[in-house]
């Protein structure tokens, strides 16, 4: 494919960019990060080149092996900032959440590819549900809007009548408004139907502007300049979800543009390779959708999803999956629709 050099250049400047962010924390955040990249580029090397149709025809049973996981976790898994959502193995963990995005484009990608009508749009949705509810238990939300956005990309893709498609929208649309109704004119009534837990959730979701963390996030990209900070401001989550912000504040603005301009390389790379390949739209929507609401929270603009900056967020299975991804979307070896 053409322009490669380019896409894997920018690539390689993020993984360089997340490395400087991480050694601005304990050794083990760098250490790690290296670990991942290594382990994510030889899963990319491999997967690139060997005939990924096997994954297709297994693409039921990986799912299903994957929402085991999703129930696993919830039993046995570690809990970090409130969610359990982590296998833990020593120094290693696993998120079960970020498999399930390459696990539910497989099964989407093979049910498209099979072209059978029958009850397709219900079993798109019902797909989406099972691990949507699972993680939302851990809680997750970000990983459901992920699920959404893979759902969506399939059922666009099919040959499902669009009129079906956009009635299912207008549901979902007027469910949201209907939730948004209750939430600010009759709270309690709310409240008796998802119980405190689910509605103090969802509450500080939307109440995201009165959060210490995007105060400092802010604070700290507002006061960077050109050449940024040499002292470090302490953010919650500085070296995940707000990495961002912490580069900026760190090192000032030309260095968000920097990071700025390699996502922009990649997306149009991306997308314009993407014309007959369903896998590779389905991974610049995820980038897309990443990006966008990531660099939105970091600028409080959006509420904070616990949406990690591909490439350069700190994370195994993220970094790991990133990769596979990729290497799945530019594997020649594979017939795509």
């Amino acid at each position: 494919m053409k322009n490669n050099k380019m896409l894997y250049i920018s690539i390689m400047l993020l993984s360089v960019i997340s490395l400087l962010g991480m050694s601005n924390f304990d050794n083990s955040y760098l250490t790690k990060q290296i670990m991942w990249l290594l382990i994510g580029l030889i899963t990319f090397l491999i997967i690139k080149k060997i005939n990924i149709s096997f994954l297709l025809r297994y693409s039921f049973w990986i799912y299903l092996f994957n929402v085991f996981l999703l129930i696993l976790v919830l039993l046995i898994g570690r809990r970090i900032n409130g969610a359990k959502a982590w296998f833990s193995f020593g120094i290693f963990s696993l998120q079960p959440s970020e498999l399930m995005k390459i696990s539910l484009s497989l099964i989407y990608y093979k049910m498209i590819k099979e072209k059978k009508e029958n009850l397709l749009l219900i079993k798109i949705i019902i797909l989406f549900l099972i691990p949507s509810i699972l993680v939302f238990l851990e809680p997750d939300t970000g990983a459901i809007i992920m699920y959404l956005i893979l759902m969506l990309v399939a059922l666009f893709n099919s040959k499902i009548k669009k009129e079906y498609i956009f009635f299912i929208l207008l549901i979902g649309f007027f469910s949201i408004i209907s939730f948004l109704i209750l939430y600010f004119y009759n709270s309690n009534l709310l409240i008796k139907i998802l119980g405190t837990s689910i509605f103090y959730r969802i509450d500080r979701i939307i109440q995201f502007k009165n959060n210490y963390q995007l105060n400092q996030a802010l604070i700290y990209i507002g006061s960077a300049g050109i050449k940024g900070h040499k002292n470090i401001l302490y953010i919650p989550e500085a070296h995940t979800d707000f990495i961002f912000a912490f580069l900026i504040g760190r090192y000032g603005i030309v260095l968000g543009i920097i990071i700025l301009l390699c996502y922009l390389i990649i997306d149009l790379i991306l997308i314009n390779q993407s014309k007959h390949n369903y896998l590779l739209k389905v991974f610049i929507a995820l980038l897309l959708t990443s990006e966008t609401i990531n660099i939105l929270m970091n600028i409080g603009l959006f509420p904070i999803m616990g949406i990690p900056l591909p490439f350069l967020s700190y994370g195994g299975t993220n970094t790991i999956i990133n990769l596979l991804f990729l290497g799945t979307c530019l594997n020649k070896k594979s017939k795509i629709v």
